[in-house]
């Protein structure tokens, strides 16, 4: 047992050392960071140092009797021994078992030397040494081995794995490879197919172009022979209207003629001896009008040729206008003489009646009879309009309705689709050009003055992609006069009541088409007078047997299924229509004949407003109509009457505005109020503004 001593010893420093108290893992073989110790070079346990020590130190006593100096000799041999065997990096592993030494001294203290004689010779144990390290290297080679092994191994396996995907990748892109030149062979077989297949089209399509070509130069000859005789038939067609158009034209100067004879008729200097006060300027002016449109109708149909059978009606029309103009002459006149002798008398009676009164109320004053509430007549004021400009109303709606009656055909067509579809063309024709006008450029609103000026003339236009002319039916003319006429009355009391600035535009086409044209403003008026009687100026009394809807719609009021439109909608429609009116006499078409007179001028205009300051005034109504009207063409008044119109307006302020007052309530002074501001404004400033959204010079270079 005691040979066994320094074996159990060893084996028992082994357990306690640092390696020996360390855990290892069965399944170290599957780690690969296991083997990198085993690749290392083989070398020898750093144990093997301690354990050489331990063992020549028990058997130095043995060798050295004197146990002092061999010890100390061995202990440096065997460090240096153990030092030789150890790497540097293993010094501090090898600490641990040295640190033992002195216990293991102390454990052998304690022995005897019978029991220090016993042990086993350094020989023996030099062979025990060797063999336990022996036992270790072999079993480290072992482990090394078997490491290595598993290592090339390893990398056999990884050799054949890189092989292996490198062999399929190389594959996969031969597929590739293959699959791509596929689709660029099949590409190329489908461009070749789409190449032959647009080819083979091509051809079919020339072959079809040259087919139609050989037919279109059919067609060609045939037109070209067609057209050939088209073109003689026109010849003698245009020598027919050549001779009837001289015919025409001889009939026109005769018109002419008569007309200048009757004009001279007209004496504007004339003075009844019983009637001082009547002026006959206006018959005088409105002959020379007429006179001056039928000289402008002959200048313009001299330059484009021949006048049309239209043409002819316009001047008979005229003429017959002439004719019935003296003749109103004479019946004013007569109706003035009339007139005056029952004015006189009625000025003896009232004188009559003056002086008992003055004689019965002495104490009295005329203020209480004019402070009575509005209601009784003033003096000096009319309740009915001059007989005169009643007739003269009265002829204006006698022109429309035979205007009406002229194209009943076309008005009744229900039945005939043809009529009917010329009918729709033909008021389209009329109204959307009217509907164009605007002032954002004199080349725009000349364009727009043509297309009506071409219409009436009797020439085709373009409507909605069709051609369309008065000429396709013989009622075509006259219905488009009345469409056209209410078309320009619609737009004064829709587009200009909205935006009075519109009324400039509008006014300057209608004056141009008027004179050019004067059944258009003929009809015009009749139809304004009819939607606004204000601007006769008539006041339409309500006849016995009237129901009060159509006293109302005579009035100028809006009626729909038995209701009324409000008050301001009323009266917003009449400033729209007065403006309209105002701004019609102070303008003319600045590209038509300036030499004549304007077909109804400033003196129409003047007209209206004394026979306005004449009549009882109306609340609400009669302030709005003078505010518009002095609005739109006060400046123009005043060049043309100058101080003639500065009296009135002095009148307008002392003695008109204040019988408004008179029979206007509380709830209806705004439309007064903004009257007085503006003539008190104008009296003190001596000018009359010119109104906003007149046509400049400038305006017709745009």
């Amino acid at each position: 047992m005691e040979s066994w001593q320094p074996r159990f010893e060893t084996l028992e420093a082994l357990r306690l050392s640092s390696k020996g108290q360390l855990n290892y893992c069965r399944h170290w073989q599957e780690d690969e960071g296991a083997l990198e110790g085993c690749v290392a070079p083989i070398e020898l346990s750093p144990y093997c140092g301690w354990v050489l020590d331990s063992i020549s130190g028990q058997s130095a006593p043995e060798i050295t009797p004197s146990g002092t100096s061999t010890p100390k000799q061995s202990t440096p041999v065997s460090k240096r021994a153990s030092a030789e065997r150890v790497p540097p990096g293993s010094h501090r592993s090898s600490s641990p078992p040295s640190s033992t030494e002195p216990s293991e001294t102390k454990g052998n203290d304690h022995l005897s030397p019978l029991e220090t004689d016993q042990e086993v010779s350094p020989a023996v144990l030099s062979s025990k040494v060797a063999k336990v390290e022996g036992c270790i290297r072999m079993y480290e080679e072992m482990h090394r081995l078997k490491a290595k092994e598993r290592l090339r191994q390893r990398q056999e396996e990884q050799e054949q794995m890189v092989r292996a995907a490198y062999a399929q990748a190389s594959e996969q892109l031969k597929r590739f490879d293959e699959l791509r030149e596929l689709k660029r062979h099949q590409e190329f077989q489908e461009l070749q197919e789409v190449m032959e297949k647009s080819s083979k089209e091509a051809q079919g399509q020339q072959e079809k172009l040259k087919e139609e070509h050989r037919h279109r130069a059919k067609i060609l000859n045939l037109k070209l022979r067609e057209a050939e005789q088209q073109r003689q038939r026109q010849e003698e067609l245009e020598r027919l209207r050549r001779e009837e158009g001289q015919e025409r034209l001889r009939r026109l100067y005769s018109i002419q003629e008569e007309l200048l004879q009757l004009n001279q008729q007209i004496d504007p200097n004339y003075r009844h001896k019983d009637l001082p006060r009547i002026d006959l300027s206006a018959y005088s002016n409105r002959g020379n009008q007429i006179c001056g449109l039928v000289s402008g109708l002959i200048r313009s149909t001299s330059e484009r040729g021949f006048p049309t059978q239209a043409d002819v009606a316009n001047t008979e029309r005229a003429l017959q206008e002439m004719r019935g103009l003296i003749s109103s002459m004479q019946q004013e006149i007569t109706a003035a003489l009339e007139e005056k002798k029952r004015k006189d008398e009625e000025e003896e009676r009232q004188k009559r009646k003056e002086l008992e009164k003055k004689e019965q109320m002495k104490t009295q004053t005329p203020v209480p009879a004019q402070q009575s509430g509005g209601k009784q007549q003033k003096e000096g004021l009319q309740v009915k309009t001059e007989e005169s400009i009643m007739q003269w109303y009265q002829q204006l709606q006698d022109t429309a309705e035979q205007c009406v009656a002229s194209f009943s055909e076309i008005g009744n067509c229900k039945g005939n689709t043809e009529v009917k579809k010329i009918k729709t063309n033909l008021q389209k024709a009329a109204t959307i050009p009217v509907s164009q006008i605007s002032s954002i450029s004199g080349s725009k609103l000349r364009e727009v003055f043509d297309k009506i000026n071409n219409l009436l003339s009797g020439k085709a236009v373009q409507t909605e992609g069709q051609t369309v002319s008065v000429t396709q039916h013989p009622q075509g003319l006259e219905f488009v006069y009345y469409k056209l006429a209410e078309k320009f009355v619609k737009h004064g009391e829709g587009e200009v009541s909205f935006h009075h600035d519109s009324a400039f535009p509008i006014a300057v086409v209608l004056s141009g088409i008027w004179e050019l044209h004067p059944r258009v403003g003929d009809i015009f008026l009749a139809h304004l007078h009819k939607k606004c009687p204000y601007a006769v100026p008539f006041y339409p009394a309500r006849k016995e047997g009237t129901s009060m809807e159509e006293y109302q719609r005579m009035l100028g009021y809006e009626v729909h299924d038995s209701k009324v439109e409000e008050q301001d909608h009323f009266l917003k429609r009449m400033s729209g229509m007065i403006r309209l009116y105002a701004a019609i006499i102070q303008l003319r078409w600045p590209y038509g004949n300036k030499q004549g007179a304007h077909p109804h001028g400033l003196s129409y205009g003047w007209r209206w407003l004394a026979q306005m300051l004449n009549l009882e005034p109306l609340a609400d109504v009669t302030a709005m109509l003078l505010l518009d009207f002095l609005e739109v063409c006060g400046s123009a008044l005043v060049k043309q009457y100058g101080i003639q119109f500065w009296k009135t307006m002095f009148f307008i302020q002392k003695s008109y505005i204040p019988r408004i007052e008179a029979v206007t309530s509380a709830g209806q002074m705004g439309c007064l109020s903004r009257l007085k501001n503006f003539v008190q404004k104008c009296l003190q400033e001596k000018e009359i503004p010119v109104p906003k959204g007149i046509l400049t010079p400038s305006f017709w270079r745009t």
